[in-house]
C-alpha cells in the first residue's frame, strides 16, 4: 500500500511500479535512514510535537528493524518503493498509527538527502583510512629504496638518474593531496539538511541543531529550497574519487612497464597476477590492468550525476533518484583498488641492479655534462650543443659517456678535465641537486622524515 495513495483513484501498474522503485540499490542506506529518523524522533519529542512514550516506542521499533535487517530477516518490498518507505511501512506494522507520527515535520526530499550525506560522509573516512594505509606503505618503501638507482623519465624516454625513493615520493604527494581534498569536501557536505521538509522547511517548532548533533553534522543548512536540491557534495566527492582513481592508474601503467621484460624493473608477486589459457609462460599484470580499467568506469560515474544535475530546475526532481548508483559504484571501486593497490606494492619485488644499469646506460648525465662546462665558463646554449654531439658519438660508438678517455672528451671541448669522471657517475649526478625537493640522497631522507611526521 502506497502511504501517498489518499490523492489517487487508480493503483499504479506493476511495470510502473518497477521503473518507479529505486530499492534495489538506496537499499544500503537502511542505517543512515534509521540514525536519521531515531534523531527525528528524540526531536519531536523534546519539542512537544509527540510524546516521549512514542519516541521511545519508535525508537525502539527502529531498532529491532535495523537487528532484523542486519540479521537478513527482512525482505523489502518494490510496493514500498524505496528504503524510506519500506522501514515506514515496516514500522506502521509493527507499532500501529504511532509508526505513523514519525513523518511529523519532515519530507522524504530532507529525508533523502540526510541519508545521503551520511552515506557520503562515513565513505570518507573509510577511503582517508585505506590511503593513510597506502601512504604508510610507500613511505615504507621509500625508505628501504633510498639507494635504489633508476632512470627518471620525460616523454618515456630515459632523461636523468633519480631513486626509486625520490619516484615513491612523488606518489606519496600526489596520495596526501587526495587525502586533503576529501578531508576538503567533507566540510562542505558536514551540514545536515533533515528539517527542511519537501522545500520551504516547516510550520512546526522544530530544532535542527539538535538533529543535526544527534547525527554528528557540524551544523545545518541555510536554505530549505537548497538542502532538498543539492547534490553539489556528491559531485565534489564523485570528484575526489576520480582523481584518486587516475592516480592509481597512472602509477599501475608504470607499474604494468616495469614488469614487462623489456624493462624488468619489477616483478609483481604472483598473488597479484594471472596466466594465460593458452601461453605458459605468460605472468599478466592483470591486478594493475584492472585499476587501470576502472578508472574509466569511475569517471564515467561523475559524468553520470553532471548529466544527471544539468538540467534540473529547483527543488526537488525525480531524476535525482539516480544519484546514488554512481556514488555508490564509484566509492566501492575505489575503495577495492587502493587496498589491492597498497597490497600489490607492498609485496612486489624490486630489481635493482636491472634499475642501476638502465640508469647508467641512458646518458642521463648529459645534462650534469653540461653543467659541469657552464662551471667552465662557456655559456649553456652551447654547453648543450656540444654534449648533444658528445653522445651522438658515445651512440654511435656504443658507449657511455664516462667510458670515453679524457683525451675523447677533449676532441669535444678543451674545458674537460679529470674531474670530469666524478662530476657524471649517476650518483654524483643525484647528489649534485641542490634545490628543495630533488632527488639528490639528503632530500629524499627530509622527504621521507617529514612524510612520517
Amino acid at each position: 500500500m502506497k502511504l501517498w495513495k489518499g490523492r489517487f483513484t487508480k493503483a499504479a501498474s506493476s511495470s510502473s511500479n518497477e521503473f518507479n522503485a529505486s530499492i534495489t540499490f538506496d537499499k544500503r542506506l537502511y542505517k543512515e535512514d534509521i540514525a536519521g529518523s531515531i534523531a527525528h524522533a528524540g526531536m519531536l519529542a523534546k519539542q512537544g510535537i509527540i510524546g516521549q512514550e512514542e519516541a521511545d516506542m519508535i525508537v525502539s521499533a527502529l531498532l529491532a528493524i535495523k537487528e532484523d535487517i542486519d540479521a537478513g530477516k527482512v525482505e523489502f518490498s518494490i510496493d514500498s518503493e524505496d528504503i524510506h518507505m519500506n522501514i515506514e511501512t515496516l514500522l506502521t506494522e509493527r507499532i500501529g498509527d504511532t509508526g505513523k507520527k514519525l513523518h511529523t515535520a519532515r519530507s522524504r526530499n530532507d529525508q533523502v538527502a540526510v541519508d545521503f550525506k551520511l552515506h557520503v560522509k562515513n565513505e570518507i573516512e573509510q577511503i582517508d583510512g585505506l590511503l593513510e594505509k597506502l601512504l604508510e606503505t610507500l613511505v615504507d618503501l621509500a625508505e628501504k629504496h633510498q639507494d635504489t638507482v633508476m632512470p627518471g623519465y620525460t616523454h618515456l624516454q630515459r632523461a636523468q638518474p633519480v631513486t626509486l625513493a625520490y619516484h615513491l615520493m612523488a606518489y606519496y604527494q600526489m596520495f596526501k593531496r587526495d587525502r586533503s581534498r576529501f578531508a576538503d569536501c567533507l566540510e562542505r557536505t558536514d551540514l545536515s539538511p533533515l528539517g527542511s521538509g519537501a522545500l520551504a522547511g516547516t510550520s512546526y517548532v522544530t530544532d535542527r541543531d539538535y538533529t543535526a548533533s544527534e547525527l554528528g553534522f557540524a551544523g545545518v543548512t541555510e536554505n530549505a529550497m537548497d538542502s532538498v536540491s543539492d547534490r553539489d557534495f556528491a559531485l565534489e566527492f564523485l570528484s575526489c574519487v576520480s582523481i584518486s582513481m587516475m592516480h592509481l592508474s597512472r602509477f599501475c601503467e608504470e607499474l604494468i612497464l616495469w614488469s614487462s621484460k623489456e624493462f624488468s624493473f619489477i616483478e609483481i608477486d604472483d598473488a597479484y597476477a594471472t596466466g594465460s589459457s593458452i601461453m605458459p609462460q605468460k605472468k599478466n599484470p592483470d591486478m594493475a590492468e584492472l585499476i587501470r580499467g576502472k578508472t574509466g568506469r569511475v569517471y564515467g560515474d561523475l559524468v553520470t550525476l553532471l548529466t544527471i544535475m544539468k538540467g534540473l530546475p529547483l527543488a526537488y526532481n525525480k531524476d535525482m533518484q539516480e544519484d546514488k548508483p554512481p556514488v555508490f559504484d564509484a566509492s566501492d571501486t575505489l575503495k577495492d583498488s587502493v587496498n589491492i593497490f597498497t597490497e600489490m606494492i607492498a609485496t612486489m619485488k624490486v630489481n635493482t641492479d636491472v634499475m642501476a644499469d638502465a640508469a647508467k646506460y641512458g646518458y642521463m648525465n648529459a645534462t650534469d655534462c653540461a653543467d659541469y662546462l657552464v662551471g667552465k665558463g662557456i655559456p649553456f646554449r652551447q654547453c648543450h650543443e656540444i654534449i648533444g654531439n658528445l653522445v651522438l658519438h658515445c651512440i654511435e660508438k656504443g658507449c657511455a659517456i664516462e667510458d670515453l678517455s679524457l683525451e675523447e672528451l677533449r676532441e669535444f671541448s678543451d674545458k674537460f678535465d679529470a674531474d670530469i669522471y666524478d662530476k657524471i657517475s649517476v650518483r654524483a649526478c643525484i647528489e649534485a641537486k641542490k634545490s628543495a625537493g630533488s632527488t639528490s640522497f639528503a632530500s629524499v631522507k627530509t622527504q621521507i622524515e617529514n612524510a612520517k611526521k
